[in-house]
C-alpha cells in the first residue's frame, strides 16, 4: 500500500492542476507601481461574521519605498467594499477596480518607510473545491459547529486582505493576524498566539509571526478546536511546542497522530536540518479540505487515513505538507516559474521517507512507478514572470522529484545529501532571501565540482529524454554512448560482466558481452535507449 501513497500524492495534485485553478492567479509580471515597494509588515484585523459569511476590519501595510511616487498599488479581489484608505495617517483618494486598489498621493511620497491602512468589508470568495480552488470554506463539524478554512496558494493573500501579491516580496518583519469570532470557537493561525480577549459574545485571537512569511501562508482556520500540545526536541536539541488543533469530535485520535507526526519531523530534520521556525511552533489544524502548507500551522484534512511504512502508521499528506516548511516556506522561489523547487524537492523528500524506513529497493520501485506518471508535455520551468496558474502542472511534482532522484544518483549519496542539506540551511538562500532555479544549479555545481548545467537544462527546461545509443560493433562487442547530453554521467550497465556503474559520455565506451547490455535497469534516468 505505501508505494501507492507517493503516486496518490502526485495524482491528487495533478487533478487540482487540471480542474480547479482560478483566474485570480498570483504572480506574473511585477507591476511597476509595486516594484518600488518593499513590504515589511502586515497587520490584518478582521471580524468574521459566520452567519453572513462575511468579514470586516482593516489591513495595515508597512513598507519601504525605493523611490518617490504619487501612486501606490495593492491587490485585493473585487468582492469587498473599501471604506477608507489612510496613507501615513492621512485620508487618501483611491480607485478600487480590477482586483486592485490604486491610491493617489498628489503631494507624493518620499523614499523610506510608509504605512497604509485600508478599511474594508464584504464577502470573500468561496472556494469551490479547496484546496486547489482558493477562498473561504464555510463548513460545519459533525456536531453542527462552524468550521471555517482559508486557502490562498494559487490566488494569493489578495483573496481576503490587501497586499502586494507577488512571490518576490514577503513581509520581512512578519505579520500580526487579529481575528474575532463568536465566543466558543478557536482561531488557528501562523506564528505565536499573543492573546485571546473575550468581549461579550466575541473572542479575539492575536497571532504574530517573528519570521518572514509568504502571503499565501497568511491564513487562518476557525473551529471548535481542542488544542493538544506536547514538546518536541529538535535535531539541534531545541525545544518547540508541537500542537494539534483538532476538532473535539476527533480529540481521542490526537495523541497517536502526534506520534505519527513526530516520526515525520525526525525524518525530515535528518535530511533538511532543524525545523525552520524553532522560535515559534510546529502545528497542524484539522480542516474540511484535504490540506495545505501554511507556515507553522499546516492544514490537515486527511482524516487519519494511515498507510504502513516500515510497519508503522504513516500519513502521506501530513508528511508532504510538512516538507513545505523547508521547501516553499523556508526556501521560497522568487518567481512561480521556479515552482518545482517547492513541489519537486518536497515530493522527493516524501520518497526519502520510504527509503529511510523500507530501504533502497522500495525507494527505487517507487521512482520506477513515478516515471510512468510523468506527462512531459511541457517543460517544468517555463521561464520568468510566470503566474501561478501557468506554472502549476503535475510535472513540477513528479518530474521535479525524479530530477532530484537522478541528481542524487549522478553525484552519489555521499556528495548529494550533504549538498542538499547545506543548501536548505544556507542563510544566503533562505528566510528573507528568495531563490530561482539557477541558484539551485549553481550551488550543486559549485559544491560538487561538476558542471551540472546540461542535466538541469534537459530535465527542467525541455521535454527531452536522455538518449542512450547502443551500437553493435561485433559479435560480442557493443558501443554504448550518450546521444544528446554533453557531460559525463554514471550509468548502470548490466552485461556478462555483471551490474557495473560506468562513466558514460557522447564518445561512449565498449562493452564486451554475449548479450545486448541492459541500460539503467533500475531507472535512475528518464531515458530513451536506441539499439542499432
Amino acid at each position: 500500500m505505501h508505494r501507492i501513497t507517493f503516486i496518490l500524492v502526485l495524482s491528487v495534485m495533478v487533478l487540482g492542476a487540471t480542474l480547479a485553478q482560478t483566474s485570480l492567479t498570483s504572480g506574473g509580471k511585477l507591476k511597476p507601481e509595486q516594484a518600488i515597494i518593499d513590504i515589511r509588515h502586515y497587520t490584518i484585523d478582521l471580524n468574521v461574521d459566520i452567519d453572513n459569511k462575511s468579514i470586516a476590519g482593516y489591513a495595515e501595510i508597512g513598507f519601504d519605498l525605493k523611490q518617490s511616487t504619487q501612486t501606490l498599488l495593492f491587490d485585493l479581489v473585487d468582492s469587498f467594499n473599501v471604506r477608507q484608505v489612510l496613507v501615513n495617517g492621512h485620508k487618501s483618494e483611491f480607485k478600487y477596480e480590477n482586483n486592485a486598489i490604486r491610491i493617489s498621493t498628489p503631494m507624493g511620497l518620499s523614499p523610506g518607510k510608509s504605512l497604509v491602512k485600508i478599511i474594508y468589508d464584504g464577502k470573500p470568495h468561496v472556494a469551490r473545491r479547496p484546496p486547489w480552488d482558493d477562498g473561504f470554506t464555510w463548513s460545519q463539524d459533525s456536531s453542527g459547529n462552524p468550521w471555517i478554512a482559508v486557502t490562498a496558494e494559487g490566488s494569493g493573500g489578495k483573496l481576503y486582505f490587501p497586499c502586494k501579491d507577488h512571490p518576490s516580496d514577503e513581509p520581512d518583519d512578519g505579520v500580526d493576524l487579529i481575528i474575532t469570532v463568536p465566543k466558543g470557537l478557536v482561531v488557528a493561525g501562523p506564528g505565536l498566539l499573543q492573546s485571546v480577549k473575550n468581549k461579550g459574545n466575541k473572542s479575539t485571537f492575536h497571532w504574530k509571526t517573528q519570521y518572514t512569511i509568504n502571503n499565501y501562508s497568511i491564513v487562518f482556520n476557525v473551529a471548535k478546536y481542542k488544542v493538544v500540545t506536547r514538546t518536541y526536541t529538535s535535531i539541534n536539541g531545541n525545544k518547540v511546542p508541537l500542537q494539534f488543533y483538532v476538532l473535539e469530535q476527533d480529540a481521542s485520535k490526537a495523541q497517536h497522530h502526534l506520534d505519527v507526526f513526530e516520526r515525520t519531523i525526525h525524518e525530515q530534520e535528518k535530511y533538511f536540518g532543524e525545523y525552520p521556525w524553532i522560535k515559534e511552533k510546529i502545528a497542524i489544524a484539522e480542516t474540511p479540505h484535504l490540506g495545505m502548507e501554511h507556515q507553522t500551522m499546516n492544514a490537515y484534512g486527511n482524516r487519519f487515513r494511515y498507510t504502513k511504512v516500515g510497519g508503522e502508521d504513516y500519513d502521506w499528506l501530513l508528511h508532504h505538507e510538512f516538507g513545505h516548511e523547508w521547501w516553499g516556506n523556508k526556501m521560497t522561489a522568487k518567481d512561480w516559474g521556479d515552482y518545482w523547487i517547492h513541489e519537486g524537492i518536497c515530493s522527493f523528500g516524501d520518497a526519502l521517507y520510504t527509503r529511510e524506513f523500507e530501504g533502497e529497493k522500495a525507494y527505487i520501485k517507487l521512482f520506477q512507478q513515478t516515471s510512468l506518471r510523468i506527462r512531459n508535455n511541457k517543460p517544468v520551468v517555463l521561464g520568468q514572470d510566470i503566474d501561478e496558474e501557468s506554472a502549476y502542472n503535475d510535472d513540477i511534482y513528479s518530474k521535479g522529484a525524479f530530477f532530484m532522484h537522478t541528481l542524487c544518483y549522478v553525484l552519489s549519496d555521499s556528495i548529494f545529501f550533504p549538498i542538499l542539506r547545506n543548501f536548505i540551511t544556507d542563510p544566503k538562500y533562505t528566510y528573507d532571501n528568495l531563490v530561482c532555479t539557477d541558484d539551485v544549479r549553481n550551488f550543486f555545481s559549485k559544491s560538487s565540482g561538476i558542471d551540472l548545467k546540461p542535466l538541469f537544462q534537459m530535465y527542467l527546461y525541455t521535454t527531452d529524454k536522455l538518449e542512450v545509443n547502443v551500437i553493435r560493433k561485433g559479435l560480442n562487442t557493443y558501443l554504448v554512448k550518450l546521444g544528446n547530453l554533453d557531460m559525463t554521467i554514471p550509468m548502470e550497465i548490466v552485461s556478462d560482466n555483471g551490474n557495473q556503474r560506468l562513466m558514460l559520455d557522447e564518445r561512449g565506451i565498449e562493452i564486451k558481452s554475449s548479450t545486448p547490455p541492459q541500460i539503467d535497469p533500475d531507472m535512475f534516468y528518464l531515458k530513451r535507449v536506441v539499439m542499432e
